[in-house]
Parts: C-alpha cells; structure tokens; sequence
C-alpha cells in the first residue's frame, strides 16, 4: 500500500510506458511547467481492457525502465497505482483516479494528463463519461488542433466549451497560464470540470515503432536510439528486452 500523497496539485499519467521515451517526458514536463503541479505521477497500467494482449515488456520491467526515464526530474515520480490486480482483472482509469483522489490532502487536486491519442479513444473507456469529473483533463494537443476536434472525442453525454473566464481564471498556484487554452466539460446532471488544452504538443513518436527499432538494433549495440533516455535504452539492451521474436 502506497503512502497517502503529500502534493497538493498532482496529475496522474497512465500508460503502457512500453517503453517510456522522450515523448513522454516532454509533455509530462510542459504540464508541470504551464500548470505550476506539484507532481506528475508516471503510472505504468498492469493489464489494459482495451489492449487484451497486454504489453510486450512485463510490468516489472516497465516500471523499472519508467524509474529510470524519470530520475533527475524534479517533480517526476513513478506510482504503482495501476499495478496487476491478484484477480487478474484490467486496471480501469476511472477506479485508479478515485482511489488516488482519496489519497490527496484536503486542499488538493487531481488532474489527468494524457496525449492526443489517448484522448481521441476515451469514448471507448469504462465509464468514459464520468472520468473527466474525477480529475480535470490536460490533454496534449495536436498542432492546430480545434474545439471540434475536443467534442467529437468526448464521450457521449458531455459537451466541452470555453471557459466562461479562461482569461481571468486562476487556480491556486497558477500564475500564468497564458500558453494553456482553458475549457469547461459539463453533463447533463449539471456537472461542470475544468478542462486544459497545452499547446502543440503532440509529438509523433510511436512506441510500436520504438519497439522495432530497438529488435533491428539487437546485434548493433552501437546503434543510437535517439527517442528513449540513455538508461532506458541501456536497461533495454541489458534485459535483452523488445528482440523480434518478442515485439
């Protein structure tokens, strides 16, 4: 059982981390710089519902490697959070952040940080449409990305507008969020949730690509992988992890 959390702002960041690149440090870091966080909780998935063959690594090994990809990142820390159930079950999101969110002092908040491409496939989740009420979004924006790309991947149910004050509004600690497009996610019960769009952001690193490059490099061990942290490819190389027959 993980201590209770000790940061006030903390977003949860969720992933197969299969493996964890720079791609993923990047956003991670713009979300903690634009939105003054505390925390962003790397947090490696045991067993994905949407993803029925699992990852090609092992949990232990990813979450090794995520340790690894982290280290010397203020304000970067890796939780077990979605670790495998002893049942055997998936790992849903929605559980994971209220679990989390009851972890938090009084005075803290939740926000949940995921790429464009997470985002666009969120209808197809568990009880997709009450997730953005358990911690406000920060999503990864594509360059030129519009509001109504943001309505037609919202679950159904929910509408997303500005923010009524997305000039003046200011959360506790956010001095200066003129780089983060605020928006407001409502349902129909009358629930409203702050939403947050960072800027161009998206960057086209496919860890499926990652995951070939690394077999090819296999019996090369010279060959530079550019996209992950230097550890992270040295962990890969020592475990012998991603060859061909295992991608």
């Amino acid at each position: 059982m993980e201590l209770p959390l000790s940061a006030g702002r903390v977003a949860f960041f969720g992933g197969s981390f299969d493996p964890p690149h720079l791609g993923h440090l990047a956003i991670a870091r713009a979300a903690l710089d634009l939105l003054h966080l505390d925390e962003v909780l790397f947090v490696p998935v045991g067993a994905q519902p949407l993803k029925p063959g699992g990852a090609s690594a092992g949990f232990e090994d990813r979450v090794a490697m995520t340790r690894l990809a982290v280290a010397g990142n203020p304000g970067f820390a890796v939780s077990l959070a979605d670790a495998p159930k002893p049942s055997g079950q998936p790992n849903y999101t929605l559980e994971t952040l209220l679990s989390l969110r009851a972890r938090l002092p009084r005075d803290g908040k939740l926000f949940f940080l995921m790429g464009a491409d997470s985002f666009r496939g969120l209808r197809s989740w568990h009880r997709a449409a009450e997730v953005p009420f358990a911690a406000a979004l920060i999503v990864a924006s594509r360059p030129g990305q519009h509001l109504d790309d943001l309505r037609e991947a919202l679950p159904a149910g929910l509408t997303i507008r500005p923010a009524p004050d997305a000039h003046t509004r200011r959360d506790p600690g956010d001095s200066d969020r003129s780089q983060v497009e605020s928006f407001e996610v409502s349902d129909a019960a009358g629930r409203t949730a702050p939403f947050y769009l960072l800027p161009d952001l998206h960057l086209e690193i496919s860890a499926s690509a990652i995951r070939n490059q690394v077999s090819a490099a296999a019996e090369q061990p010279g060959a530079d992988l550019e996209l992950l942290p230097p550890a992270v490819a040295a962990y890969i190389r020592e475990h012998h992890l991603y060859r061909e027959s295992q991608v």
